[in-house]
């Protein structure tokens, strides 16, 4: 990932490999860390049972050698939850905790400071006016974020909790009471909660199609809150949440059906994140590869995987790609997925492209100083598990009329006497000449030739993730993507599945006068420009390998890829793309 802030350094570094290349292939050097089930690992059922959702045998690890640091992922046994949709009488209800989906409107009361909403009134009756006493001693007015959880006497359940869902309304996306089920998810945690229900305290307003896509938010919010990558600790706490009852929401076939969407996004966003949670000296780019091809194998009907190595991209004449690879022991793996319809005809083929930096070290442009965040590099891989968990979704689900490519340039930038140098050129393969004036802007050159081959194989449309530069940050923070692109078309496409994912996108401009700063005087182009708009340059630098017959959208995720405050992955961009394929098939 390029840097924002700082100026190229440049640092001579001498090195000394301990281990040959042939030692750090995919098949001896790494630890094998996932086994793919081949049954979906939320199985589902709701007309008179329970439905489980449950993480399945996601990384299931086994030593193959062991690596620098000697580390072996636990292999933790998963949380599984059952998710019953009820109607039933909340003051009944036998459980842990009773939690309730407020509104600041909600939280409204009258001259006797009662309230005025029915389910909080009959709730607070119940418990002789306690839960509206405690709420106004905990200052608790219902906005977004807030929550409090009260041990009252005089219910069902042992636990009733106030969970603020800000100013909500029926017209508010789906995706927005996907913080209701992490919220009760942290709260279940905390008390260690075996048995969950969840009600919105005003659902009248919703249309009964808003009511199954709302049900299908909070299950996934639950999942994903509930969820934590304890692999590479010692000692963890398994959950205790083992049941969660959706009230008031309806039930039957539609609601199952979602549920099963649910459960497919959940899967792949929880396989993404523990992809990029993995530590370099875990996930190589050989790991990163059998990861790929092991969920090719277990959704063999849709699913099919092609490896490249190094001597098969020379032939392709993927320079620029290769030329990043250079300097590692560990040698690159081009990956390419392709999903087709169990039947019917395809009707628009898609490319989705991940770049795939295991670790970037920033090449001889080392990153160093305060804010590089070199420790965070094994994120910078981000794309990839984007795509790579899209991949595992989107074969559970099974969209027709739809095919999709899923590529990924898998490699590691580090340094040695065999690497790319500063004032290098390099060739793409499409024939177009890079003068390297930054080592540390190494993610476009790997996406180059990933582009390149993704128009190759005949897409219409293609959208690329990359954790591509630190001047995105700067611009939107932590928490949105900037995403560029030609065509108003593919942009409102894109915003839409990511309003549906709930995840936040910011479309920014492609300024064609700033491809000044990206000339060369020996090369066709530079690989980076100045300080000014670096990610709006980057973006022009990707058009350069895209067919003008291709639609085509890039999204520099390096804010969103990871929680500085979980210090953890996010799954950023699974739910967007699962979206966005959806809605292109037929």
């Amino acid at each position: 990932m390029a840097a924002a802030a700082s100026s190229p350094i440049v640092v001579s570094l001498v090195s000394s490999l301990l281990s040959s290349s042939s030692s750090s292939s995919s098949s001896c050097s790494s630890l094998i860390f996932t086994r793919l089930r081949s049954s979906p690992s939320f199985p589902i059922s709701l007309t008179g049972k329970p439905l489980f959702f449950s993480r399945g045998k996601l990384m299931a690890h086994t030593l193959a050698r062991a690596t620098l640091g000697l580390t072996q992922p636990s292999n933790i046994e998963p949380p599984k939850i059952s998710f019953t949709a009820k109607d039933i009488d909340l003051v009944e209800w036998k459980g842990d905790i009773l939690a309730v989906g407020v509104t600041e409107k909600d939280m409204a009361k009258d001259g006797n400071l009662k309230f005025e909403n029915p389910i909080l009134k009959k709730l607070d009756s119940q418990l002789g006016g306690l839960l509206a006493e405690a709420s106004s001693e905990e200052d608790f007015t219902g906005k977004a974020g807030q929550s409090t959880i009260l041990r009252l006497p005089g219910l069902g359940s042992k636990r009733v909790g106030l969970i603020g869902l800000g100013q909500c309304t029926p017209s508010s996306p789906p995706a927005a009471y996907r913080s209701l089920g992490e919220t009760v998810a942290a709260a279940a945690k905390v008390a260690q909660a075996s048995d969950v229900a969840i009600v919105l305290a005003s659902s009248e307003g919703l249309s009964a199609e808003t009511k199954i896509f709302t049900a299908s938010a909070i299950a996934s919010g639950t999942v994903l809150g509930i969820y934590e990558d304890n692999r590479f600790k010692s000692e963890s706490k398994k959950p205790a949440l083992k049941s969660v009852n959706i009230v008031g929401l309806g039930t039957g076939p539609e609601v199952q059906k979602k549920l099963k969407y649910a459960e497919d996004v959940c899967s792949g966003i929880i396989f993404g994140k523990e992809l990029v949670n993995a530590p370099a000296n875990v996930l190589t780019p050989g790991v990163l590869a059998d990861e790929a091809s092991k969920i090719a194998s277990t959704y063999s009907d849709v699913l099919s995987a092609k490896i490249l190595n190094e001597e098969q991209c020379k032939e392709l004449k993927m320079g620029s790609y290769l030329a990043v690879a250079a300097a590692s022991a560990n040698p690159p793996h081009f990956i390419h997925l392709c999903y087709k319809p169990l039947s019917g005809p395809v009707k628009v083929k898609l490319g989705l492209v991940g770049k795939g930096l295991t670790f970037d070290s920033g090449g001889y442009n080392i990153k160093t100083g305060p804010g590089c965040s070199i420790e965070l590099m094994k994120f910078d891989m981000g794309g990839s598990a984007a795509v790579l968990g899209a991949a595992k979704a989107i074969a559970q689900i099974k969209p027709p009329g739809v095919e999709v490519h899923f590529i990924v340039a898998a490699c590691e930038n580090m340094i040695s006497g065999t690497g790319m140098r500063p004032g290098d050129i390099v060739t793409a393969s499409n024939g177009k000449t890079i003068e390297v004036n930054n080592t540390d802007a190494e993610g476009r050159l790997t996406l180059a030739d990933a582009l390149v081959y993704a128009c190759n194989q005949g897409v219409d449309k293609i959208v690329d993730l990359a954790t591509l530069t630190g001047a995105c940050v700067v611009a939107l923070g932590p928490s949105i993507a900037g995403i560029f692109t030609p065509s108003d078309d593919l942009a409102k496409e894109v915003l839409a599945a990511s309003e549906a994912g709930g995840e936040k996108l910011w479309r920014l401009p492609m300024e064609e006068s700033y491809w000044e700063s990206m000339k060369s005087g020996v090369a066709d182009m530079v690989n980076t420009g100045g300080r000014p708009g670096g990610s709006i340059t980057a973006a022009l630098f990707l058009r350069q390998f895209v067919d003008e017959k291709v639609q085509w959208l890039h999204i520099d995720m390096a804010g969103p890829v990871w929680n500085d405050k979980k210090r953890a992955a996010t799954g950023f961009g699974i739910a967007t793309l699962v979206e966005w394929v959806l809605n292109n098939s037929s």
